[in-house]
């Protein structure tokens, strides 16, 4: 028997569901618990120690959205996973602003769904981006997580401090999809099929433009990746 390298709490009201992905991950080498209630699964994230929280949307008592957005407030740094419904790209984004680390659609293979949650328990508890760093007018602040220029500031998420500080150590290069995922998201597959990574970019993008207007600084380079501005 493989020994247990990860404690894991799945929060999912199918019984069917929920009983597969614990004997996936148990199988897999990891210690796995689960809860059907959204209420109850929220106590025990609460009260015990988890390296990883994968979370259904719709749950009874208490929503997967609420949850990991009060999970997040209590335990900045925990790893959260949403499961969301195939397609439902609100879901995705959703779940993104209340602070879920990553997702996955349902129906979704167990090769995917393993290779996520290998990929936030290799990332949890490292900090990509902790120093400070200034482009052009903006201030990017890793300890407070925030975004300032001038008199207006805006909150950012780690994973797009992250970004930022990756780009930023890579700006005399066109750093493609692929690295984010490996580099940055942990990802030991990154070929794999996400909008992950253009999520992420899009609202850093309206973050920043809230900050400078229009003026470019992240750019889109067709087919190859993203760069920073070499004038920012």
């Amino acid at each position: 028997m493989k020994r247990p390298r990860a404690r894991i709490l799945v929060v999912e009201d199918d019984p069917a569901i929920l009983g597969g992905l614990l004997d996936v991950l148990v199988f897999n080498g990891f210690q796995a618990e689960g809860a059907e209630d959204g209420g109850e699964g929220f106590q025990k994230a609460l009260e015990e120690s988890h390296d990883l929280i994968i979370l259904d949307v719709m749950l009874p008592t208490m929503d997967g959205f609420t949850i990991c957005r009060k999970i997040r407030e209590q335990k900045p740094g925990q790893g959260i996973m949403m499961l969301t419904a195939k397609g439902a790209e609100d879901d995705i984004v959703t779940g993104f602003n209340a602070g879920a680390d990553d997702y996955v659609s349902k129906p979704f293979s167990l090769r995917e769904l393993m290779v996520r949650v290998e990929a936030i328990l290799r990332r949890t508890g490292r900090m990509v981006g902790e120093e400070t760093i200034e482009l052009g007018e903006i201030r990017f602040d890793g300890k407070t997580l925030t975004a300032n220029s001038k008199d207006r500031s805006v909150e950012l998420t780690r994973r797009e401090m992250d970004i930022i500080a990756y780009l930023h150590r890579r700006r005399d290069r066109i750093v493609s999809k692929k690295a984010l995922l490996t580099d940055v998201w942990g990802y030991a597959d990154a070929d794999i099929e996400t909008r992950t990574v253009d999520i992420h970019v899009l609202k850093l993008r309206k973050k920043i433009a809230g900050l400078i207007g229009d003026t470019p600084l992240i750019t889109t380079i067709r087919g190859e990746g993203y760069r920073l501005e070499p004038n920012a």
